[in-house]
């Protein structure tokens, strides 16, 4: 090789050691951020569900699991792709299991609210102050209702008023029949009149209006089964066609034109979930 093909080859070695450099800053930076990232939606979603458990334990588990997942999709298809999809899918999986977590609190706290605002109103009647009443109403309400009128009364404990102490409860469960008894509340504790009857009307609106979602539920459950079932059949008839004839699927997993596909599919799929949810997510 003459001289200046060295200094060509050398040169290009030069450029790929740089560029695998920057990659591997890049990287790192952005393992990094969403590390941190993740560290403090944890920190907050696990608060919020008052899940007390160590960040660093969490984060392993959750690389893990999606290392895991990573593994299976590639073992399972026998391509890249696949794997990179699985791991994306892995690092989601926590933030939508902490995102579900929380909407079955919201939903078991606003199931409690009518008996315990009914309970509220009797101890107001028999003579107890609010503060007493909503004491008693922690010791003897499961959770969540216990946990966060207990939350409610140590912020009062600390020098917090009411109204503020309310409205945090109402940044934690914003929904809109939490809004409804903090708005309610709010304008009792200010105007004045009997709050005992103030609750009981509350408590009567929000049994209404709980058993009107039951029922728009029950009605659009049939619309929800439908979307599941539809969105599982393009992977499920993938999975038995590649297990019926894996050398015809196979360019599908591991040629650009077969990702693409795999792509436009999921797109399509995506938006056809999304409309079905809209058509039968009906707000009371």
């Amino acid at each position: 090789m003459t001289a200046a093909a060295w200094a060509a080859a050398g040169a290009a070695m030069a450029a790929a050691a740089l560029l695998a450099w920057l990659a591997q800053r890049v990287m790192v930076d952005a393992a990094a951020r969403y590390r941190a990232a993740f560290a403090e939606h944890a920190r907050l979603r696990m608060g919020e569900l008052f899940l007390f458990v160590d960040i660093h334990q969490l984060w392993a588990a959750s690389l893990a699991f999606a290392c895991a997942c990573a593994l299976l999709a590639g073992l399972a298809w026998q391509s890249w792709p696949a794997a990179a999809a699985g791991l994306a899918a892995g690092l989601a999986c926590p933030a939508r299991a902490s995102a579900w977590l929380r909407r079955r609190r919201m939903r078991r706290f606003d199931a409690q609210l009518p008996d315990a605002l009914m309970a509220l109103g009797g101890a107001l009647r028999a003579g107890a102050g609010l503060q007493s009443a909503l004491r008693q109403l922690v010791i003897e309400s499961p959770a969540p209702l216990a946990q966060e009128l207990g939350l409610v009364l140590a912020e009062q404990r600390l020098g917090v008023t009411l109204d503020d102490a309310l409205c945090h409860l109402f940044e934690r469960l914003p929904t809109e029949t939490c809004n409804l008894v903090v708005s309610a509340l709010r304008i009792a504790t200010d105007t004045g009149g009997s709050l005992a009857e103030t609750l009981e009307r509350i408590a009567a609106t929000v049994r209404a209006r709980l058993h009107m979602e039951g029922r728009i539920g029950a009605l659009t459950a049939q619309g929800r089964l439908q979307a599941r079932v539809v969105g599982a059949l393009p992977p499920l008839m993938a999975w038995v066609l590649y297990e019926l004839e894996p050398d015809a699927m196979r360019p599908l997993f591991t040629t650009p034109a077969g990702w693409a596909v795999i792509a436009a599919v999921a797109a399509l799929e995506t938006l056809g979930l999304w409309m079905i949810g809209r058509i039968v997510r009906i707000e009371v």
